[in-house]
């Protein structure tokens, strides 16, 4: 499929030389449905206002002000990935599996030691794996509409580069393709201009393969305290620490089937990684206006993510007899270096408002026989920002544009998660859902984030057990390259993807 370039997002490729961001980068660390324990993600995340569960230090903190015991708690899971891409009415799939892990931590709760209207405070730290981004995408496709090449001309032609400036200066893209030949110089009445090697018209055949790995994960401290047990105020500091790589190979080949036109087929191979730690904080209330109901709302301050990015690429070009097969790497452009980029990414402010309904509410919670719960949150993704680690001009320069750009690409949305239980003790039963609706402001890019939960809980002397499994439905889109000049194609993503997670937890 194609759509409308978007000018300023395209322009920001041309500064690849020194700068590799773009609002994507932005997306894969604000744009997920969280994990927590089992029992959280059994009734799909809906933890604003129900509490008592250590997912609470990442959704409202208050929601630890409801313990009136300590406990352990460990929540390993295992994740498996099915993808569909459709690119240019071609479908194609991949898979690719993978350990998790949920909420794990320690909750510490103890009485107000001096009688006053603080009945109880609790202490919470906790590691919880947000977003897992082990994937592989696949996509293969005929183009008779652009080619990757003409990205590498336009970052050329809109620099006025030299022949030199061209085989030094964009060793992470350019210099490749005009060191092999993907691209070419001719000069017309004195005029140099940059042409591309493959023909569009006669037919291309692309292919993208992205094996992905890594995560987002955060450390949280937490602190809660009840107020005659009908209000609940908390506060959590969260450290979000991230790892990411992403191994990419494009390959685009001639499907004309003539051997004697100057392009066969070339290769571009991009090696990613992003590691990050950054600092945030949570507060929230749950107000509990009598026994049966809970209202509870949780504002999450930005995250202020610092990053290092390191990127190496090659590339190999057939261009038959007009130069042959030629290889390059960006190593050795760079004395066997990757290119380093360090920035600060600000995360989106986000609100979340949350009620429960508790059946049977009594303070017996053996007694108690279920509940429904949901939240409605706003993530304002639009307001992403990124900002230079360091005082360059050009650097402070490249990012305003890059923050512009990722206003105009995003936008805030709601998200919403629903879930229920019934218990007939020591036995619980769950079922739960959430949906993410698209965040980008192009009606014509269908995204979505869906999920399904069902899970199963047992409680008895001091132990619980819970076990869940989730299936997300999740819809996007990949670009494999980005053009100024003209429409841009890309692929539809379908990824149905398993989770089982199993929360073992221990009072004590």
């Amino acid at each position: 499929m194609r759509i409308p370039y978007l000018t300023s997002f395209a322009l920001l490729f041309f500064t690849l030389s020194t700068h590799a961001q773009t609002p994507d980068d932005a997306l894969r660390n604000i744009w997920f449905i969280p994990g927590g324990t089992a029992r959280a993600m059994g009734i799909g995340g809906a933890m604003g206002s129900l509490g008592g569960d250590i997912t609470s230090n990442t959704v409202n903190p208050a929601g630890i002000g409801l313990y009136k015991t300590k406990e352990v708690v460990v929540s390993p899971g295992f994740m498996f990935n099915n993808n569909t891409a459709d690119f240019r009415g071609t479908s194609t799939s991949a898979n690719k599996s993978a350990f998790a892990y949920g909420s794990s931590g320690i909750v510490l709760s103890a009485p107000s030691v001096d009688n006053g209207s603080f009945t109880n405070f609790a202490f919470a730290f906790s590691v919880n794996q947000l977003a897992s981004y082990n994937n592989h995408l696949h996509y293969k496709g005929n183009n008779d509409y652009s080619s990757y090449a003409e990205q590498f001309i336009e970052e050329l032609a809109r620099d006025f580069a030299s022949p030199t400036a061209a085989e030094q200066n964009y060793i992470f893209g350019s210099s490749l393709a005009y060191r092999t030949y993907l691209v070419d110089t001719s000069t017309n009445n004195g005029q140099l201009t940059y042409f591309g090697l493959p023909n569009p018209s006669t037919g291309l055949t692309q292919e993208y393969d992205a094996a992905i790995s890594g995560s987002y994960n955060e450390a949280t401290l937490g602190f809660a305290g009840a107020l005659n047990d009908k209000l609940y105020l908390g506060f959590s500091l969260g450290v979000p620490f991230v790892t990411y790589r992403k191994d990419e190979t494009f390959t685009e080949s001639d499907a004309s089937g003539n051997t004697n036109n100057n392009f066969s087929s070339s290769t571009y191979t991009r090696n990613f990684t992003s590691t990050g730690v950054g600092l945030n904080f949570k507060i929230g209330i749950i107000y509990k206006p009598q026994q049966n109901f809970r209202f509870g709302l949780a504002i999450h301050s930005p995250s202020f993510i610092s990053f290092t990015d390191k990127i190496r690429a090659s590339m190999t070009t057939n261009t038959e007899g007009y130069a042959g097969i030629l290889s390059k790497t960006s190593d050795e452009l760079n004395s066997g270096n990757p290119g380093e980029t360090q920035y600060v990414l600000q995360t989106p402010f986000k609100a979340v408002l949350s009620g429960t309904y508790l059946i049977s509410a009594v303070a017996d919670t053996k007694k108690q026989r279920g509940f429904i719960t949901a939240d409605v949150e706003y993530a304002g993704y639009g307001t992403s920002k990124f900002s230079t680690s360091t005082d360059q001009s050009a650097g402070s320069d490249y990012y305003s544009t890059l923050n512009s750009t990722t206003s105009d690409y995003l936008k805030g949305n709601f998200n919403f998660r629903l879930g229920g239980e019934l218990k007939f003790d020591p036995w619980a039963f769950r079922l739960g859902g959430a949906y993410y609706g698209s965040p980008y402001r192009d009606a014509t890019l269908k995204a979505s984030r869906m999920q399904a939960d069902a899970g199963i809980g047992y409680r008895n002397h001091g132990l619980f057990i819970d076990l869940t499994y989730i299936q997300t439905f999740n819809k996007d889109v990949n670009f494999p390259y980005r053009l100024n000049d003209k429409a841009n194609t890309y692929a539809n993503i379908t990824d149905s993807r398993g989770n089982i997670v199993l929360t073992v937890g221990f009072k004590i």
